[in-house]
């Protein structure tokens, strides 16, 4: 008699021969119902690709639909593949993010080795913008990187597969299901022999669904019978699967099925079983539905057993549930899994255990949650329970301001109040960091107040004892902003005050929170100087302001310093620390989406002023700051630099309908130095369009604005196109200023004419976008087509089908080697 053997994998050679174009598709798409067999069919094929290709295969399980969650799963799966590019890269939150992620994954997985992503059960992640970055993804791929994806839904849409094309394999329930022949040889495999009236009375019960058949071999193996045809299919699995199982088993499988992945050790802990691992071991050796994961440490079920294990954890009696909730929460919360163990403890109602939680976490993986979630959680915690966690309420308060839910804000203040009034046993100390960072927590209401936020930092300081816990300072500091001045300068003749108060106030925000900002006060007075057309004191303030923040790893300070620095290399012989080039490499390389979003907004403005604009980045050039995520603080000064864009491109008629909206932004957060700007810019751009009338009239209402604080740069900086209204100004209420601002005019527009001479490219290149001037110079340089892939992150039918453009662009023809030589000899000139 042959042995029984109901784990064996079959995998048909119909299946097989679908599964081949894998290898040759960027996006391979499996949809089917759950119980098909997706993932046995991938695994096969990835563990056949890895024997006959040496490739790289790079899995993740999805759980859920917290993007944190899958965000962390994927990064784990480069990490566990040797490749640490995704480290610290953030998910993407908008389209121009999503773009350079995609360009990151084509640069680290580009190469002559086959490399498999596969995510499966991606029904999961309810997210649509995750499809539509997979798409794009697969559109940009490189040969040697294929996409594959499980799903029970059909998760692609129609303008997506039209878009992919060839590149898109798609495999369904058709493809998966068994027929007569494929069912009859998945019994013999599993040792057991058919008779043709079972063959057909299991193909017509089950159609064949690959999980039904199985779990009737397995009721047929055990019991001597099929399974009834008028039963669901959990019911069909706990009869075939649960019921003869021992009680210890069963309970084994209660417990654990409320995990998503586990260990042994984990399994251990959680059942408070000793022979966890033997148990663990049989089930997985007779039970298709427990799977060891590819590591060999975790373990994982199969959706259908974890939905029957859930239905016989419900049976257990409640204080059996509570006690496995609390271990599963004390295993996570030490693992600082913190969502995972908010949810366990949430589950059994351990409030005092979720705030301990939220305390550990400081508002990091709970800012992932839905707003509207985290509120119904804090709903369902008791008040008193609250009270005895004062420092999650100061966390809550965080989060709070973060979603703007300014009144839960307020409330969770007057809960602190009078949960510190109601303990006079607690220490000064106590007391002094609780309310000291409730006030630091307040002080954000103030934004851009310094006075009123001053007055709360050094309440919080002359009362805390240790740095806050609700603010991280690694953090963003100027909420996108490339300027400090921008931001804090809030009315006309108050500079010297709010420099002041500045360097009062940031020594006491420093001291209670690791340094949050550091350098702040000195960027903004360096910042100062320069608008004042004092460069060597500005000059030497921005360097004083490196050595402030160098080593600290405060990236959005050193940006800041970087605007001011190159705004300072246009005004005299100053060359900036670091080239452009090398800052953008070092971006590229944190893969932090903010930092290069701050990054392209200084490069932006900077050609803006120089006239440059084929170099100014693509997201600028082509106006899709829409895809761009900007915290509102930031907005207006984002707004202005895409002015300045819009200056150096022409478009002088958008920077008028433009600039009245940000106007009305910059008065309601009190931005004085951006409104400024904005006037300057319109009438910048009324001179073009020849109304001198209006445009002098608002050039009149700037002068008289700037006049207070005596800034004169952001009119020189204008040069170009403000220069017949500043010469119709000389005789006005201004004209000392206004003499000054055409010397320093005069003097920049010489300085942007000998760097971009210097720089010189060919005429034919103002037509280019950023991108394409980026290829045109790897052309004239003789880069291969491969080479330019790597270089740019792109494919090589990318390359080809970008260059076809640019010979179309640039007016090119003939054969290929005709129109290299053409483009090189247009390039020829020094760039």
């Amino acid at each position: 008699m042959r042995k029984t053997d109901l784990n064996a994998i079959y995998i048909s050679e119909r299946v097989q021969e679908t599964l081949r174009p894998v290898s040759v598709s960027a996006l391979t798409a499996v949809v089917a119902p759950m119980g098909y067999g997706k993932t046995t069919a991938v695994n096969w094929f990835l563990n056949q690709r890895r024997q006959t290709e040496a490739a790289v295969i790079l899995r993740v399980n999805i759980y859920s639909d917290n993007r944190f969650i899958f965000w962390k799963s994927v990064q784990n799966a480069f990490a566990a593949a040797g490749l640490t590019a995704l480290a610290g890269c953030e998910y993407p939150e908008d389209a121009s993010s999503a773009a350079q992620l995609m360009d990151d994954l084509c640069a680290v997985l580009a190469g002559d080795t086959p490399c498999y992503l596969f995510l499966d059960d991606f029904h999961l992640l309810k997210d649509e913008k995750a499809a539509k970055f997979l798409c794009g993804l697969a559109n940009r791929l490189p040969a040697n990187i294929h996409l594959i994806v499980a799903s029970r839904n059909n998760f692609l849409p129609k303008e997506e597969i039209l878009r992919l094309g060839h590149r898109l394999h798609r495999i369904g329930r058709e493809q998966l299901r068994l027929n007569h022949t494929e069912l009859a040889h998945y019994a013999h495999r599993c040792g057991m022999d058919l008779t043709e009236a079972q063959v057909e009375s299991l193909l017509r019960s089950c159609e064949g669904w690959f999980s039904a058949i199985y779990l009737n071999l397995h009721s047929l193996a055990e019991r001597g019978i099929l399974l009834s045809e008028d039963v669901d299919i959990y019911s069909m699995f706990t009869a075939a699967m649960l019921e003869n199982l021992p009680p210890q088993k069963r309970e084994f499988l209660a417990i654990m099925g409320l995990a998503d992945e586990f260990t042994v050790e984990m399994a251990r802990v959680v059942t408070e079983m000793p022979d966890a691992e033997e148990i663990l071991l049989t089930l997985t050796e007779q039970n298709a539905f427990v799977t060891r994961l590819p590591d060999g440490k975790a373990f994982r079920f199969h959706h259908m057993l974890k939905e029957c294990a859930m239905r016989l954890f419900a049976r257990l009696t409640p204080e059996k549930q509570d006690a496995c909730r609390e271990r599963y929460g004390a295993w996570y919360e030490a693992k600082q899994q913190y969502l995972h163990a908010l949810t366990a403890y949430e589950a059994c109602k351990d409030y005092d255990a979720a705030l301990q939680v939220i305390e550990r976490d400081a508002g990091i993986l709970l800012s992932t949650l839905d707003p509207a979630e985290l509120l119904e959680r804090l709903g369902r915690c008791p008040v008193e329970t609250l009270k005895r966690h004062p420092f999650a309420i100061l966390v809550l308060m965080r989060c709070m301001f973060n979603w703007r839910q300014i009144p839960k804000m307020m409330e969770l203040k007057q809960l602190l109040l009078t949960t510190v009034a109601e303990h006079p046993e607690w220490s000064q100390e106590e007391k002094g960091s609780l309310l000291g960072e409730c006030d630091l927590i307040l002080s954000f209401l103030m934004y851009n107040d310094i006075s009123a936020m001053s007055r709360l930092h050094r309440s919080a300081s002359a009362q805390m004892s240790h740095p806050a816990i609700s603010i991280q300072n690694s953090g963003g500091w100027t909420f996108g902003s490339p300027s400090v001045l921008m931001m804090f300068h809030r009315q006309p003749g108050q500079l010297d005050r709010e420099l002041a108060e500045m360097d009062e106030c940031m020594p006491h925000y420093y001291k209670i929170t690791n340094g949050h900002g550091m350098g702040a006060e000195t960027i903004m007075r360096a910042e100062a100087d320069l608008q004042q057309g004092r460069f060597d004191d500005a000059q030497i303030l921005l360097e004083r302001a490196y050595a402030q923040i160098e080593g600290n790893g405060q990236t959005n300070m050193t940006l800041c310093c970087d605007f001011l620095a190159w705004r300072l290399s246009l005004c005299g012989p100053y060359t900036p620390r670091v080239p452009l080039e090398v800052r953008r490499e070092e971006m590229l390389r944190q893969h932090n989406m903010s930092w290069r979003n701050l990054f392209n907004a200084i490069c932006a403005y900077y050609y803006a002023l120089r006239g440059q604009t084929g170099s100014i980045p693509e997201v600028y050039a082509a106006h899709r700051m829409n895809t761009v995520n900007t915290l509102a603080p930031g907005k207006p000064m984002i707004g202005l630099i895409e002015n300045q864009v819009y200056l150096a491109q022409g478009e002088w008629a958008r920077v008028l309908g433009r600039s009245p909206g940000l106007l009305t932004l910059c008065e309601a957060l009190h931005y004085d130095l951006v409104a400024l700007h904005l006037r300057i810019q319109m009438a910048a751009a009324y001179a073009r369009l020849g109304r001198q009338d209006e445009g002098l009239g608002l050039l009149q209402q700037a002068l008289a604005q700037a006049a207070p604080d005596g800034f004169i740069m952001p009119f020189a900086e204008n040069f170009r196109d403000l220069k017949p209204l500043l010469e119709a100004a000389q005789e006005g209420p201004h004209s000392d200023a206004v003499r000054r601002i055409l010397a320093l005019g005069a003097a920049q527009e010489e300085r942007c004419r000998a760097l971009n001479h210097s720089e010189a490219l060919p005429e034919a290149a103002a037509r280019l976008t950023e991108r394409e001037l980026t290829l045109a110079r790897l052309i004239a340089d003789r880069c291969t087509n491969k080479e330019i892939a790597a270089k740019m992150f792109l494919s090589e039918g990318t390359v080809k089908q970008y260059t076809n453009q640019l010979y179309s662009k640039l007016g090119i023809g003939g054969g290929v080697r005709t129109k290299r030589a053409q483009l090189a000899e247009l390039f020829a000139k020094k760039y």
